[in-house]
């Protein structure tokens, strides 16, 4: 595994345009999976802390809000390479996870232009599973950025999973009793949920499950990225 992160932000892209498949220079050397990840969700979520599992690191800043604002107030993209991560026909294949954690709400998608030019493969929605009810909006505007198709690349992950542990409360109860907007969510998302405990070590503990996830949501669409509508300019 390449530990060394690349930083990202927004006017300053230090990564060439990537179709999904590449194969470095050198015979026997593994072909390389090039996935882009869009993390949305509302403020103090723990899109940024999804953002370290994913990564294997602790790279995105994370913390307590102050006053109510977030911590993360710009777009950020980081990247990390999985050498020999898996096998694709046979074949060893490296992973490269480009990430962009994005402030609460809708992002710019001039924003998600520049940092993905060649689409989004994934998009990860996380919401905190114990304040159900802090970004009704999210379905709205992730349907302004892509369009109807979303939901074919989308998983959703709801974090503070302890916190129903402590309250005695499994997640498959708490599937059937949450709020109406979030249980449509929970079915609609093609990739499925995934509950996270801030308890535990996500980086270690956490981060690969949750790529092996993107991995096989990424595969069913043939790791065709996801556009941002075309005149959305919010």
């Amino acid at each position: 595994m390449d530990l060394g992160v690349k930083h990202s932000r927004l006017g300053n892209n230090l990564f060439p345009i990537l179709s999904s498949w590449t194969r470095p220079v050198g015979d026997g050397e593994p072909k390389m999976l090039a996935l882009n990840v869009l993390l949305l969700g509302d403020r103090q979520s723990g899109r940024s802390s999804v953002g370290n599992a994913l990564i294997g690191g602790e790279e995105f800043q994370t913390g307590l809000c102050i006053f109510g604002d977030s911590v993360t107030t710009e777009h950020r993209l980081l990247s990390r390479t999985f050498q020999r991560y898996f096998r694709r026909q046979g074949a060893e294949s490296d992973l490269l996870l480009r990430v962009v954690d994005t402030p609460p709400g809708m992002p710019r998608p001039q924003n998600v232009r520049e940092l993905c030019p060649e689409g989004v493969h994934v998009l990860v929605l996380v919401v905190r599973a114990d304040l159900p009810n802090t970004n009704t909006h999210l379905v709205e505007h992730v349907e302004t950025l892509f369009g109807p198709e979303w939901r074919r690349h989308a998983l959703l992950v709801f974090t503070h999973a302890d916190r129903l542990k402590e309250a005695g409360l499994q997640t498959s109860v708490y599937l059937t009793q949450t709020s109406d907007w979030l249980r449509a969510l929970a079915e609609e998302v093609e990739g499925g949920v995934t509950f996270l405990d801030n308890s535990c070590d996500w980086p270690s503990v956490r981060g690969r499950p949750l790529r092996e996830r993107l991995l096989r949501l990424s595969a069913r669409n043939h790791h065709t990225p996801l556009a941002v509508r075309t005149g959305t300019t919010h």
